[in-house]
């Protein structure tokens, strides 16, 4: 065993190097995640475009860990069928609703959001969509604040009292 064959040492260091960026691109996904969102103390919270195109907040869904799409010509937050399910959201009535993708039908539910940064809505009305791909944060939670975008970034702040 004292020489191995020259194939050998060449599929090791392929091997090797195809490891290390593997392993360099899984760091820097990550570091781009953790990044993509910040929140202050004073309520501030700043959403850098993810590569998909999308703005991305993370939060949870009755305590389930979620990543909702940020939709601004979505008048109600909707959640997929699987999440709704691991969440434990019971239906409380059917829903017809008129999407970009044609009308779908659905059940309503009510859910908590806990949002990153400190936004929440308790018991709030959520469409369960079967066919939804991601969950949709829709203007029922986000008219709640003041938000503007610029430069794939997108700034989100408090709305003061009264407003």
């Amino acid at each position: 065993m004292k020489d191995l064959s020259p194939t050998l040492k060449i599929v090791t260091v392929w091997g090797l190097v195809g490891l290390a960026v593997f392993l360099a691109v899984q760091f820097w996904q990550a570091h781009e995640a953790r990044t993509r969102f910040t929140a202050t103390a004073d309520g501030v919270i700043e959403i850098r475009r993810g590569p998909d195109g999308h703005y991305h907040w993370p939060g949870r869904v009755n305590g389930v860990e979620v990543d909702f799409l940020v939709d601004t010509g979505a008048s109600s937050t909707a959640l997929p069928l699987a999440l709704a399910e691991r969440a434990g959201l019971r239906g409380e009535g059917r829903i017809t609703s008129s999407t970009a993708g044609g009308i779908v039908r659905g059940t309503l539910a009510r859910a908590d959001i806990d949002l990153d940064g400190g936004v929440r809505a308790e018991r709030l009305r959520v469409a369960i969509l079967p066919a939804l791909a991601a969950p949709l944060l829709g203007m029922d939670v986000l008219s709640q604040l003041h938000f503007a975008q610029s430069d794939g970034v997108l700034r989100l702040t408090p709305r003061p009292a009264g407003q």
